[in-house]
């Protein structure tokens, strides 16, 4: 059996190997004279998977690492008879806990502390649920808003969208789609931000098409909002670079980018190939799976001042921790680099940011190690609800 995978899939070659013969190229080279002789095709997301891609090919299974398959025209490969995969759910904690990241860097520079506040979640599926979860391990008041599982589920949690706009925070976690109801293709344009109220901080980790740039730029003029944290762009690779001004934490497209989600998404459809084929799958996450370079923080008294580093309020202490295991600023320094590189250089340059990502690994992998003080409970469970392993010293 012949594999042709995306080079940027961490282990895939050692996984698939187990499958036959897997040739790994650039996402740039995956072409229809590459694929010609391929019976397995294996993708992120900046490939285009077509007929114009595999007319001419084998290939009787396509799987991409990705929870998003907007690249993929799943109708051909119904109508061509060729078995498709995509890995949901596998980079949603990932996502979820860049949120955390960007509040609580947020709330650090600004002076805000998180707990009471109010967040809006626009969009409720695996990445929009893990972020309800970790905001209400914050102590944040959460405000839901997903048409599609309102209509499934009558539930009363999830509210219309008008209910989100007194929000202190408002996030988007939606697909990226042009037609119907549910339409999402510029959701958050300029009727939108007129709606939220003075101050409010805003987020997108969704798809860039969900956000219309010049509304966005112009409620940013405006003094309105308080705070913008992006990772995803109209027009990616070749992102609005004004906007990258303009915003207090830019990323390049990398809010999934864990490890751990990478790895599991390969993982998930690896187990579908077996499947589709007959075969036994012979490796798990585990198998690849490094320790991390953080397996522990130890939080200990602070015995140069007063008072311990466990007096109120704890967000200090949780951001300090988190900053440890995953340095969201130094994503948003990398992507403002951008801004030296010469206009036709600029998508590349984007591009190679997300192809070149450092090792980010989930906090689940690693242990704080809390000293009794008087705040001692309240942090662990924040800690805990976010993320992290949380024991006690002894």
């Amino acid at each position: 059996m012949k594999i042709i995978a995306d080079a940027n899939i961490p282990f895939v070659q050692q996984c698939f190997s187990s499958l036959g013969e897997v040739e790994v190229l650039p996402a740039g080279k995956i072409t229809p004279s590459s694929v010609r002789n391929a019976d397995v095709l294996l993708v992120r997301s900046v490939t285009a998977v077509n007929s114009e891609l595999l007319s001419a090919s084998r290939v009787r299974f396509v799987g991409t690492a990705t929870i998003g398959f907007e690249h993929v025209d799943v109708e051909y490969l119904r109508k061509s008879n060729i078995a498709f995969a995509s890995a949901p759910g596998s980079n949603a904690n990932s996502v979820a806990e860049y949120v955390v990241a960007a509040l609580l860097s947020v709330g650090n520079k600004l002076q805000i502390e998180l707990e009471g506040k109010s967040i809006g979640i626009i969009g409720v599926g695996n990445c929009g649920s893990r972020v309800a979860q970790k905001c209400t391990a914050l102590g944040m008041k959460v405000f839901l808003n997903d048409p599609p599982l309102q209509r499934q589920t009558n539930d009363p949690k999830y509210l219309p969208i008008e209910r989100l706009f007194e929000c202190d925070f408002i996030t988007l976690h939606t697909p990226l789609t042009f037609e119907g109801v549910d339409r999402t293709f510029h959701l958050a344009d300029a009727d939108f931000f007129k709606s939220l109220r003075t101050g409010c901080v805003f987020i997108n980790t969704s798809r860039g098409g969900v956000v219309e740039t010049a509304a966005l730029k112009n409620v940013i003029r405006s003094g309105r909002l308080k705070a913008v944290v992006l990772d995803v762009w109209e027009n990616e690779p070749n992102i609005d670079t004004e906007l990258l001004q303009m915003v207090d934490i830019g990323t390049p497209h990398i809010a999934g980018y864990s490890l751990d989600g990478k790895v599991v998404g390969m993982i998930m459809i690896y187990r579908a190939a077996c499947e589709h084929f007959g075969l036994e799958p012979q490796f798990d996450a585990a198998s690849f799976l490094p320790a991390p370079a953080v397996s522990e923080i130890r939080v200990d008294l602070d015995t140069g001042g007063e008072q311990n580093i466990y007096g109120e309020p704890v967000e200090p202490i949780i951001h300090q921790t988190v900053q440890q295991v995953y340095a969201i600023n130094r994503d948003d320094f990398n992507t403002r680099e951008i801004l030296m590189i010469p206009a036709g250089q600029q998508g590349r340059f984007f591009d190679d940011l997300r192809k070149n990502y450092p090792v980010r690994r989930e906090f689940q992998n690693t242990r704080v190690v809390l000293a009794p003080a008087p705040a001692e409970k309240k942090l662990a469970k924040k800690l805990k609800g976010i993320g992290f392993q949380v024991s006690k010293v002894g």
